[in-house]
């Protein structure tokens, strides 16, 4: 077992609540349950010695070769070790949970098997709960184990051929064992994990209900699959792309979590090391016409009921009627805190859990919301065919949804409501959309999704016949139209900057054009793209900006954001650079990793660095092979 494998060595499997880490070692070294955002039962990533593990692979491992692959268009994860003496396997899968289950049992099924001569296998299992703080009391037999923990029991549960022995021995509060397997064998390991303490144990695990659960589990992904509409040039990838969205939902309540770890490092030995467990309103609004897009209005439908409930509850830890980012169930209280028992992934400490940013103002949250509840399936045909001012095609024009659909005429006013505050609050500085914690700026992002707000929200009401004071958000408009032409163009770099004070260059502007603020060919974006490409763009990986330029309140530098290089590569589709948009996309879909999953960021010498995976780089990869197959269709290439 490496002490700290790469971050991207990984494979994601989940069942719509929570999901683990398995490494391409057969370490299983992420694990938070009942929820994304739960304590770690397993968290051997950010501490070796400490987090905890639960490892199944060869006894010899050094001699084996590893191999890992996802079976096609499911979350079926396949681990395979080649040895001089065989071939062996370990498939893993979280059968899903329904918004209607009850939600009070996770299952991480491994199935160890054989597929040629014979292999010796160790499994171990080493459960550490409440990140490594809180102490477990073992109770084990022949072939069952119980942890009980702080709130918290974990079973473990082995079970195979009949003929097979199979035996778990103590290892003081944990449990191991070796098995030898010979071609065709192949046993169990079910982890079940129950709240509270007493709990009695699930029942065993036989041959026939581990098989119906895997025949499930792969039926549930191939059915979610089929409802895609996609059938563009990068079909594989976008599907890939498409599952692990949908792996990092929270089913109950339709809210997506930006990423599965907390504490991963932007930089080794930095202290970029946030925790992304919770819901952003920004990246969970710009993924809806992602999955519109792709034929997945009942995930868009479910994230814009939660998105109306922050609306209307309107209760904040800021006091403003939205914060960027809440737990899955809608709790706005994020506390963070910094784990010092934990020496982080490589020593990259400190660790947080919670995310103090939650307190920041940012107020382009308020354009996104706009921006999500403007797009449905059921648009009008009218504004759905809006046209750029020069008469390019705007694909992401505002649409108006059903409103009385999903949220009737109380969903409205909530909204109006929102719309008023914003008229009366705009210009105010902020934090901006990359939690810098080195002040409050005028952010020109900040102003263009205020802008998109009023926007979308003039459409909104005119196509629904809705009351609203249409004539002060259409001042509210106009007036940062003209704001960000005025103060956020700077002259002599010949291009739009990152707030009013300065001249950095920011990456977060490649969406001006996909809110339709601008035409994606209009001169003055075009040179923005051009000042963009030749300062923040390297190799076709996109810094969101120049931290030395914009001290950002941290210490250190950054890679490259994946995020923004999909939207680079969309943004060059968009504008007409198709030959150099394809380029750029197709050398971004070599940072992948093995199994087709990005991280947030990509380092100097290609590794992936960051939470993981970033499910806001998947939406923009999704956006960006849109883009493309768009224009090289009309093309005609």
């Amino acid at each position: 077992m490496r002490r700290y494998p790469p971050i991207a060595d990984h494979g994601l499997i989940g069942d719509l609540r929570t999901a683990a880490l398995v490494s391409s070692d057969g370490v299983l070294d992420w694990f938070c349950a009942p929820r994304f955002d739960s304590p770690t039962l397993f968290a051997a990533l950010l501490d070796h010695d400490r987090g905890g593990h639960f490892t199944v692979a060869p006894a010899d491992a050094e001699g084996a070769t590893t191999r890992q692959l996802y079976l096609a268009d499911t979350a079926v994860l396949v681990t395979r070790f080649l040895t001089e003496e065989g071939v062996g396997e370990v498939v893993d899968f979280m059968p899903p949970a329904g918004p209607a289950d009850p939600g009070d049992r996770q299952r991480v099924i491994r199935v160890v098997r054989v597929t040629r001569g014979t292999v010796r296998f160790r499994l171990e299992c080493r459960p550490r709960f409440d990140y490594g703080r809180g102490t477990h009391r073992l109770d084990a037999d022949r072939d069952t184990a119980r942890f009980t923990g702080p709130g918290t029991t974990v079973f473990l549960h082995l079970g195979g051929d009949a003929a097979l022995p199979v035996e778990l021995v103590r290892d003081g509060a944990d449990v191991r064992s070796d098995l030898t397997l010979r071609q065709g064998q192949r046993v169990a390991a079910v982890l079940t994990v129950c709240p509270g303490t007493g709990m009695p144990p699930p029942p065993r695990p036989t041959e026939a209900t581990v098989r119906d659960a895997f025949r499930a589990t792969y039926d549930h992904w191939h059915r979610w699959v089929r409802r895609s509409r996609y059938r563009g040039r990068w079909q594989q990838v976008v599907n890939r792309s498409a599952i692990t969205l949908k792996l990092m939902t929270y089913a109950p309540t339709g809210a997506p979590v930006a990423a599965v770890t907390a504490g991963l490092p932007e930089r080794l030995g930095g202290e970029r090391n946030w925790d992304y467990r919770y819901t952003w309103v920004r990246d969970a609004s710009l993924s809806v016409k992602a999955l519109l897009d792709l034929g997945y209005a009942e995930e868009a439908d479910a994230f814009r009921r939660w998105l109306g409930d922050r609306v209307a509850a309107g209760a904040t830890v800021t006091g403003e009627p939205l914060q960027i980012m809440y737990r899955v169930d809608g709790d706005p209280h994020l506390p963070e805190e910094l784990l010092g028992h934990l020496e982080g992934y490589r020593g990259s400490a400190p660790v947080r859990v919670g995310n103090d940013a939650a307190g920041q103002l940012q107020l382009d949250i308020y354009g996104e919301v706009a921006y999500a509840l403007a797009h449905a399936p059921d648009a009008p045909p009218a504004l759905d065919a809006a046209r750029a001012p020069d008469g390019v095609h705007a694909p992401d024009a505002a649409r108006a949804p059903d409103m009385a659909r999903l949220a009737g005429y109380d969903g409205w006013r909530n909204l109006a409501a929102l719309l008023d505050w914003l008229a009366r609050n705009w210009d105010r500085p902020d934090e901006g959309i990359w939690e810098t914690r080195g002040g409050r700026r005028h952010f020109t992002f900040s102003r263009l999704m205020c802008w998109t707000a009023f926007d979308r929200g003039i459409r909104l009401a005119t196509a629904l016949a809705r009351p609203a004071d249409v004539a002060g958000w259409t001042a509210a408009r106009d007036a940062i139209f003209t704001q960000v032409m005025e103060r956020g163009w700077s002259e002599r770099r010949g291009a739009f900057v990152q707030h009013y004070d300065g001249e950095v260059l920011d990456a977060s502007l490649l969406l001006m054009p996909v809110v339709g603020f601008l035409s994606p060919r209009d001169r003055r974006w075009l040179s923005t793209l051009d000042a963009m490409e030749a300062e923040l763009v390297s190799d076709s990986l996109v810094h969101r900006y120049d931290p030395r330029a914009s001290p950002d309140g941290l210490r250190g530098d950054e890679g490259t954001f994946s995020l923004c290089s999909f939207l680079y590569a969309g943004a060059l589709a968009r504008a007409g650079r198709v030959g150099m948009a394809r380029y750029a996309f197709d050398k971004m879909l070599t940072y992948a990793n093995h199994v087709g999953l990005f991280a947030e960021e990509i380092g100097p010498t290609g590794e992936q660095l960051g939470n993981f995976p970033q499910a806001f780089t998947h939406v923009a990869l999704i956006m960006a092979a849109l883009a493309l197959d768009e224009e090289l269709d009309r093309a005609g290439d």
